[in-house]
């Protein structure tokens, strides 16, 4: 694990253990089962989608906004733009982020029919159960951050709940894993679907390629296509960080990237809704019209694949 994940692993555990003694588990699990449905991760038939982030500091460039940010009035801004998905970050220490965004976001976004994303470094199931008990659709899970016990335990806490995992990967190694990963929940899920009520059936797992270097914490585009290939095409893949234009979107639909994350450039442009509805015109513009559809229940017409994610 990098330093910088190191340092953002730590901390996550330090929340962790105070946010438990503010609130038991079985309390806190109580409130998210409680908690309205939230919205479910629609894609577009055009095949390409923008999951636009809330993100008032990055540790690469500096602070983006200021505290006093109207949280509401960005993310509905995003979803009017026609973003599939709005990621909020919540971790304090180097992103300004915190639970409190989270839940307005999901209440600003509930009306409109799009899900929040809590975007953390998770450590524990309990962390993925505060995403849901503030109203969230899904969380991200990086998976270099723990063992392949501990990220299955976010991964069944996820789908018990119902939510959608951007599963996060940084290299070919990580891809790696995530395919064996991705396999094993792909047979699992099938088997827990049959007995699922409606709240936990068809939550699905995305793959997603950051091409931020850790150590340096700048990001290196090209990566996004150069690993696009080793991706799994079972489940929709994400181009997360580096797209920060239309043509950036263009490139990585044409690439089979059926999400791209955008946080810096959301942040930092002067008209987040026509950036975003830019970048969503030229990135469904660019998409392959003949690929093979992911095979989950987004995407009902895909070709038969291998647990694995890679062709039959």
């Amino acid at each position: 694990m990098s330093d910088f994940l190191q340092q953002m692993a730590t901390s996550s555990h330090e929340r962790l253990q105070a946010a438990k003694r503010n609130c038991s588990e079985p309390a806190l699990l109580q409130q998210a089962l409680a908690t309205a449905p939230p919205p479910r991760l629609t894609p577009n038939p055009a095949r390409f989608d923008l999951i636009a982030e809330l993100k008032l500091r990055s540790p690469a460039v500096g602070q983006l906004k200021s505290g006093d940010e109207n949280i509401e009035g960005r993310v509905t801004t995003y979803a009017r733009a026609g973003a599939a998905a709005v990621s909020v970050l919540t971790e304090p220490s180097r992103f300004d982020g915190s639970m409190t965004h989270l839940e307005t976001a999901t209440k600003s976004l509930a009306p409109l029919n799009v899900p929040a994303m809590r975007k953390d470094f998770l450590v524990d199931p309990y962390q993925v159960i505060e995403a849901r008990a503030a109203g969230a659709g899904g969380v991200l899970v990086i998976l270099r951050m723990l063992p392949r016990t501990g990220i299955e335990a976010l991964l069944d806490c996820a789908r018990n709940l119902g939510l959608f995992v951007l599963l996060e990967a940084f290299d070919q190694a990580d891809i790696e894993a995530m395919h064996d990963i991705i396999g094993t929940n792909t047979e699992r899920g099938a088997r827990l679907k049959r007995g699922a009520g409606p709240d936990t059936a068809g939550a699905p797992i995305l793959a997603g390629l950051n091409c931020r270097d850790l150590t340096t914490l700048q990001i290196v585009p090209q990566r996004l296509i150069e690993l696009a290939p080793l991706l799994p095409t079972n489940v929709p893949r994400v181009a997360e960080s580096g797209v920060v234009s239309p043509d950036d979107a263009a490139r990585v639909a044409k690439a089979g990237y059926e999400y791209a994350l955008v946080g810096s450039a959301l942040m930092q442009g002067g008209d987040p809704h026509a950036l975003a509805a830019a970048m969503l015109k030229a990135g469904r513009a660019s998409a392959p019209r003949e690929q093979a559809a992911p095979a989950n229940a987004a995407f009902p017409n895909a070709a038969p694949r291998t647990p694995s994610g890679r062709p039959a």
